[in-house]
């Protein structure tokens, strides 16, 4: 017979009460409005058990030992960017069957949920170096100073279609971690554009009327020259108290 319902303890405890004062099944059934294979099936318990608390371990056991777990967070937390898929398959293949959908929750559980990474610059050790030191440098300039800046930058587009996406697994106030990011690179290529902008204070607008495809270096060096003449006639032609400034990339030298 399948169990319908969940009796609480102080219930329990009243149907064994009753049976040590010598009522039947029958009568406790009566008396605590009660089915009375309910009341057997209690008592039953009790004389098995010795208790009659909700015991450990019922309902379905848990598909991944603690072993398996174990080795699912030393695997993400050293690739994580591998898939749901390949760790089912790596677990299927020492004779553990389980979903992608159980990896993601075990996972999830355990604190290593699945992010978009961070797109962050990819930048040598000598980039990492000269912008600590930039950024030490000019940590105490009055705000004067940084209205006067005009600060330029570009950025890359998809013309056709999304761009491949990606996840890893991370802890919370873990994205920014080098290995939770995404290296990006402003290049040129298939399908991409290149769009360069500048902002200050007064006023923020793209620097050119369209993002501008570009197959190589040489023609973003080119198009960026021609940015930098028209950022300095706006400069002129506005009157504003700016200095232009870029960052320290070989293409914008």
């Amino acid at each position: 017979m399948v169990k319908s319902r969940e009796w609480s303890k102080k219930t329990r405890e009243e149907v064994i009460t009753l049976h040590r004062k010598g009522n039947g099944y029958k009568k406790i059934a009566k008396m605590l409005n009660i089915p009375r294979e309910t009341i057997g099936s209690i008592i039953r318990k009790f004389k098995a058990k010795g208790t009659v608390e909700t015991l450990p371990g019922r309902g379905r056991k848990k598909m991944l030992t603690s072993t398996a777990v174990r080795y699912l967070k030393r695997r993400v937390e050293k690739s994580p960017r591998v898939t749901a898929e390949e760790l089912r398959k790596d677990l299927s293949d020492v004779g553990t069957e389980v979903s992608a959908q159980t990896i993601w929750r075990t996972l999830r559980n355990e604190g290593l949920h699945a992010r978009t990474p961070r797109r962050t610059p990819l930048l040598s050790p000598k980039n990492k170096k000269s912008r600590l030191q930039y950024a030490k440098s000019h940590v105490d300039k009055p705000q004067k100073f940084w209205d006067s800046i005009l600060w330029t930058d570009e950025t890359k587009l998809e013309l056709f279609g999304p761009m491949d996406q990606c996840y890893v697994w991370r802890r919370k106030n873990k994205a920014y971690e080098e290995k939770n990011t995404l290296p990006t690179v402003k290049h040129g290529g298939v399908n991409r554009a290149l769009g360069l902008f500048c902002f200050c204070r007064y006023r923020e607008a793209p620097t050119s009327p369209k993002p501008q495809v570009c197959d190589g270096l040489h023609h973003i060096v080119i198009q960026y020259l021609l940015v930098l003449k028209r950022i300095h006639g706006t400069l002129h032609t506005l009157k504003l108290p700016c200095t232009c400034r870029s960052k320290t990339a070989p293409k914008h030298d």
